[in-house]
């Protein structure tokens, strides 16, 4: 089998193909059952789904004008991004958050905190995570009057200018609240961008002057939105069904995802699509690092795991929140620009385990009930997938059996990663050898750089 860094180059797979213009088509809503009868269903029409607002933004300058904004932002107030404020940049930039053309304004920032969506003209789009850029009092003093000003990385190298800006309260507390429906400490993104954050939001129209990149070898596998249309077009898609992750990719996984396209296939679709689209943003410190779960993922399609003839991997730039219900819906949303017509979520989607109290801090089937009736989603096909669980009798994952739940063995998250770190092998049947041993070598070289001792894994 191809590599993925094979399948996945820079420039010929998606440059040097002639491609026609997608006819994007609106499908109709369909219930997807767990055990579906494809005689029951028509065949919904195909091509691309279009992009929320009818056209998908892209806010990065065009090669001629880019000195020219250079030059005015060098006498702009300068706004230092931290990591995150960076990654949501690259969301902005390249049209995942489509329609939206830049960091939230006030109005958009309270339509998102208290309705999960934005008007938009002919209706609403969905919005449930609020998309802001904090600056604290000194940096708004330095802002005074100007209607614009220019965003610059660690290094002081203009990133982006942010123009027509609005500079409003940033209530955190509320924030909070509604994003994750609880204010109590330990929430990681909280943690990490929003406690130490300045008191003010400042929005705007986004001028990114050239495309994010991250040079950390990872940057051909971070395909825009516009261009996984072009490579789904490349490989005549009449359907795409998404799996989002931020986990190694083990056989329950695999089986959801190609028992999917069997199921797409029986409704008479004739090359439905695979995105695999890892979470490539901001993760809390015990979730595998991106560039060792990129590696497991490259060793599933070696050994044919998935099919890379009809999967294309892909980084999403997304920062995580771990907001369950209301995030899963950004996570479907931004998919629907990137031309998927299916999403297919499993149990506690974007959950994990309360920071305080030991339970989870979300419902797990509220993730799929909420998607399927949120506003501004109703164009998007939810898969709510079957349970997948290691079958003892066959030595392999298969969807659990009710009528023998003895015959299960069910290894979460939390306990693949503790075997890895203790270097004990899962059943056989559970991943493939290969990508377990990327699993291996990363706790490794974790134990390594702290002399043995390795975190203990955190619910998730």
């Amino acid at each position: 089998m191809a590599s993925m860094a094979a399948l996945f180059t820079q420039t010929p797979s998606l440059s040097s193909h002639k491609t026609h213009k997608p006819q994007y088509t609106k499908p109709t809503k369909i219930s997807f059952s767990p055990n579906p009868d494809p005689r029951k269903h028509q065949r919904i029409s195909c091509g691309l789904i279009d992009p929320d607002g009818g056209k998908l933004v892209n806010l990065i300058v065009k090669e001629p004008h880019r000195y020219e904004k250079r030059r005015k932002a060098h006498s702009m107030p300068k706004i230092e991004l931290t990591r995150i404020d960076l990654e949501w940049v690259h969301v902005l930039s390249e049209g995942w958050a489509s329609p939206l053309r830049g960091f939230m304004r006030e109005s958009e920032f309270l339509q998102t905190l208290h309705f999960n969506s934005l008007r938009v003209e002919g209706g609403v789009v969905n919005m449930s995570v609020p998309i802001v850029l904090a600056v604290n009092d000194a940096q708004k003093g330095r802002i005074g009057e100007s209607s614009a000003v220019a965003l610059v990385d660690s290094s002081g190298v203009t990133v982006a200018i942010l123009n027509n800006i609005e500079i409003y309260k940033h209530n955190k507390e509320e924030r909070i609240a509604r994003t994750w429906g609880t204010t109590a400490p330990g929430l990681p993104y909280v943690e990490e961008a929003i406690t130490n954050a300045g008191n003010w939001l400042i929005g705007g129209d986004l001028e990114v002057i050239e495309p994010i990149k991250y040079n950390d070898g990872l940057d051909r596998y971070r395909l825009s939105p516009s261009e996984l249309r072009e490579e789904f077009t490349r490989r005549n898609a009449d359907a795409v069904f998404a799996f989002q992750l931020r986990n190694p990719v083990h056989n329950g996984h695999a089986l959801l995802m190609t028992d999917t396209r069997r199921r797409l296939l029986e409704m008479g679709y004739k090359n439905p699509v695979l995105l695999l689209h890892p979470l490539g943003g901001y993760t809390k410190a015990d979730d595998v690092p991106l560039s060792w779960r990129m590696q497991q993922h490259e060793k599933v399609l070696e050994d044919g795991v998935l099919d890379p003839e009809t999967t294309v991997v892909s980084i999403f730039p997304s920062p995580m929140h771990y907001a369950g219900p209301t995030e899963v819906q950004w996570h479907a949303k931004a998919r629907i620009n990137a031309g998927a017509n299916f999403y297919i979520v499993g149990r506690d989607p974007a959950g994990m385990s309360h920071p305080v109290e030991k339970r989870d801090l979300y419902d797990a089937d509220h993730g799929k009930k909420v998607l399927s009736m949120a506003p501004g989603l109703e164009r998007l096909n939810i898969l709510p997938f079957r349970v997948a669980a290691y079958d003892k009798t066959q030595s392999k994952m298969a969807f659990f059996d009710p009528s023998r739940p003895n015959d299960f063995l069910f290894i979460s998250g939390t306990k693949m990663r503790t075997l890895a770190k203790n270097r004990e092998n899962p059943p056989d049947g559970f991943m493939c050898p290969g990508g377990w041993k990327v699993l291996v070598d990363y706790y490794d070289s974790v134990a390594s750089s702290m002399n043995g001792k390795v975190p203990e894994p955190v619910p998730a």
